[in-house]
């Protein structure tokens, strides 16, 4: 059988001829892409990444997990539906930038409120297109994610020396605490229930039980999902201490997903954790908070050389064998060789085999890599909230 995988030399991104450029992005070692400029007239330093779902790109860029992250979308036709005011995970993008093979397409949805390009530019983020996305994705593939800088100029006038100095110099993500900057800053409740197509978003009036969410870079998606399982929803810092959780007195606790290096966040958040543990209080984590609860049962993470992104991800349930369709955006994962002897792996990746799911043998504590809310992906992995929801009656 051939071998049909590309080598480093063979997956130079291409890109337009300098003199047409009015955008650039160029890598810490020098590799430039020139390409047309969209969105806002700046520029910003991250880490490269590819995202391969065929739509949701506003509930992509406003992820707070991709803090850090300049994205590439590998589907061609973004724009297309436009952008709302619904269609959103956090008011501000935590995104860094975004790379397009094509020019922005025009919106064809009755739900757009406006042009991808005018949402862009309100939220002062610059993007490129005309880049050979799927030669940008090989890329990464063969060499990792590559930091580098994304600058758009409508002069097309770049200082390239200074900007590879601003990518070279840039620490990247390990070891990078960036919970504590999307996280909020201050307590509040969440009543917003999933959305519907004739009344759009509803309101949790009757909850049955209280759940405290620590906000890591919480998506608001998944705090629709805990609200419309009959919750009553608290939001707390990520930094807030398990004294200050248990004063709440919760039924359960939920851990969210976000950015960065775990072992960083989980400097202050493991403690309170393991803390919450010792109360026998049910946990439920996804991805961020899934790597905290590993940490906090004593497990340890590591920085992937390929994150995985997007909403086509096949994921084992190990317990059924049950395969589900998943959402997924991560750069770490948690090493399952360094779980304890009461604690269970229960999925895993069927593109790599890397851990995507625990549970405490004998505590009420359960944690996914991905994400269950699925916005954007498939809804296959709804059933963890009523999962959740299930322990916790149980706990009572």
């Amino acid at each position: 059988m051939a071998d049909n995988t590309a080598s480093p030399s063979q997956t130079q991104p291409t890109s337009l001829p300098a003199k047409d450029a009015t955008a650039v992005i160029i890598f810490a070692d020098g590799t430039t892409i020139y390409g047309r400029g969209i969105g806002a007239q700046t520029s910003a330093v991250g880490e490269i990444c590819f995202n391969t779902s065929m739509t949701g790109y506003q509930e992509i860029l406003t992820d707070p997990s991709y803090a850090g992250e300049i994205i590439t979308f590998t589907f061609p036709h973004i724009g297309n539906v436009g952008t709302n005011n619904e269609d959103i995970e956090h008011l501000t993008p935590f995104a860094r930038g975004a790379i397009l093979r094509e020019d922005i397409t025009s919106e064809a949805s009755w739900r757009a409120d406006s042009h991808f390009n005018n949402w862009l530019k309100s939220h002062n983020l610059a993007g490129i297109c005309g880049v050979d996305t799927r030669a940008l994705t090989r890329y990464i593939r063969d060499n990792g994610a590559p930091n580098a800088v994304i600058c758009h100029q409508a002069d097309g006038k770049f200082d390239l020396d200074a900007l590879q100095k601003q990518a070279s110099e840039w620490s990247g993500l390990e070891g990078l605490d960036l919970a504590k900057e999307v996280s909020c800053t201050q307590t509040y409740e969440w009543d917003e229930t999933n959305w519907d197509l004739k009344e759009g978003y509803g309101k949790q009036s009757a909850a049955k039980r209280h759940v405290v969410a620590m906000d890591f870079g919480a998506k608001r998606n998944i705090l629709r999902c805990l609200a419309s399982t009959g919750c009553k929803v608290t939001v707390v810092p990520g930094n807030t201490s398990a004294e200050d959780i248990l004063k709440h007195k919760p039924d359960g606790v939920f851990l969210s997903n976000g950015p960065g290096d775990p072992a960083a966040t989980g400097e202050y958040a493991v403690p309170t954790i393991q803390a919450l543990l010792e109360k026998d209080m049910p946990i439920f984590g996804i991805c961020l908070g899934h790597q905290m609860l590993a940490l906090a049962l004593g497990g340890k993470t590591e920085k992937m050389r390929l994150g995985h992104r997007g909403a086509n991800h096949p994921v084992q349930d190990l317990e059924t064998s049950k395969v589900e369709i998943t959402s997924q955006n991560h750069g770490f994962m948690v090493v399952p060789s360094s779980l304890p002897e009461d604690v269970e792996a229960t999925h895993i990746s069927l593109f790599d085999k890397t851990n995507e799911g625990l549970k405490h043998k004998t505590k009420p504590a359960f944690s996914v890599q991905y994400h269950p809310e699925a916005s954007p992906g498939p809804q296959d992995s709804h059933h963890l909230f009523n999962r959740f929801v299930d322990m916790i009656d149980k706990a009572a």
